[in-house]
């Protein structure tokens, strides 16, 4: 049934894929009366196969974290009210940062990448993203995900041909710089802050972030003052927003928003 809604919701992707894997998602959400919005990243809008074709590209590799949150900021701002934002992976942790500077009314982050600062549950993350961007470090400014890695730790228990098919649908050059940011002061949170209700989603099959990791990034984020959730989904991967059976998920993050907001 469709409600109406004046509230926006804007959808945050993560590194690696285009923007347009966030499409069932938008007509879920629609179809609940919520305006949404998923901007692709900055220099990213065009199709898969065409950014593909690109690769090197020198806009693309140029990305860093605080161009991004820059570009966010600017898309915000622009809207009639705050909205709602949704971050996924690399998204996820955008989400935390536009909370931080008080540009949402609320944020989920599902399987998002940590925030700044060195933990042990860090360390799997940190040695699975290095090797991912085939030397973060080097000259080369961008990269594409392999289809193994895609394989094996991003699109993990799903059937073989649909692995290729989201991969040839949805992967993308990324910028090694973006990446690299992640160890820089623009990634990070300041814990003690009063928030907006944040809710932490975690996937069970997830190869590169771990339940643990989001549930530390969750627990960082509580305090007196703020509401802040979490809940972990079984038989999920990291890119669960493409896997079947995501409107279980879809529907989770609904039910959160209508009774925080």
């Amino acid at each position: 049934m469709y409600l109406s809604n004046t509230k926006t919701i804007v959808f945050i992707s993560g590194a690696f894929v285009s923007h347009f894997y966030w499409e069932e998602w938008i007509a879920f959400f629609e179809n609940k009366g919520y305006k949404v919005v998923a901007p692709p990243w900055l220099h990213k809008n065009d199709s898969a196969l065409n950014l593909r074709k690109q690769n090197p590209c020198v806009k693309i590799g140029s990305i860093s974290l605080f161009d991004l949150l820059c570009y966010y900021t600017e898309i915000i701002e622009k809207l009639p009210e705050k909205p709602i934002l949704v971050g996924h992976s690399y998204g996820g942790l955008l989400v935390q940062l536009l909370v931080q500077k008080d540009l949402a009314e609320a944020g989920i982050c599902i399987n998002s990448f940590p925030p700044k600062g060195f933990t042990t549950l860090k360390f799997p993350f940190y040695k699975n993203i290095i090797p991912f961007s085939f030397g973060i470090f080097s000259l080369k400014k961008t990269f594409i995900l392999t289809f193994e890695n895609w394989k094996a730790a991003f699109f993990n228990i799903a059937p073989i041909e649909e692995q290729k098919n989201e991969y040839e649908k949805f992967i993308i050059p990324e910028s090694k710089k973006a990446l690299r940011n992640l160890f820089s002061k623009n990634a990070k949170i300041n814990f003690r802050k009063k928030h907006v209700p944040l809710f932490f989603i975690s996937c069970s099959e997830d190869q590169i972030i771990s339940p643990k990791l989001v549930y530390w990034n969750y627990r960082k984020h509580r305090n007196l003052y703020s509401i802040t959730c979490y809940k972990e989904f079984k038989n999920k991967n990291h890119f669960v927003i493409l896997q079947n059976e995501w409107q279980e998920v879809a529907e989770s993050v609904a039910k959160w928003i209508e009774k925080v907001t």
